[in-house]
């Protein structure tokens, strides 16, 4: 399955748009992961347990975008974009969208 955030695929034809397909998930934030969050902004840096946790939530709901495509007979999703929602105290969601086509290299 070919995911790009461009509007087409180089070297290949849209042959069919099968429709909107999105994956979603929530993460809630870790005790154990704010304590060392709220260590490390003390000296400052990049706070690793958040980075490690939005990259597995990110994976994810690409999975589950990529689930719903070949579901509609998809080879490829175009025009992917993320959103980042706040659901409520320390928990946020993580959504991919993009349009399913069915491509074929072109001639």
């Amino acid at each position: 399955m070919i995911v790009t955030s461009r509007d087409n695929v180089a070297g290949h034809e849209i042959l069919q748009e099968l429709g909107l397909v999105r994956g979603s998930t929530i993460r809630a934030r870790h005790i154990g992961r704010d304590i060392l969050a709220g260590l490390k902004s003390l000296v400052g840096g990049e706070i690793q347990e958040y980075t490690k946790m939005m990259a597995e939530a990110r994976e994810q709901a690409i999975d589950r975008m990529k689930t719903e495509a070949k579901a509609t007979g998809a080879n490829a999703i175009v025009s992917v974009r993320f959103s980042t929602a706040y659901v409520m105290g320390g928990t946020a969601e993580i959504m991919v969208y993009g349009a399913a086509v069915q491509i074929e290299a072109s001639k």
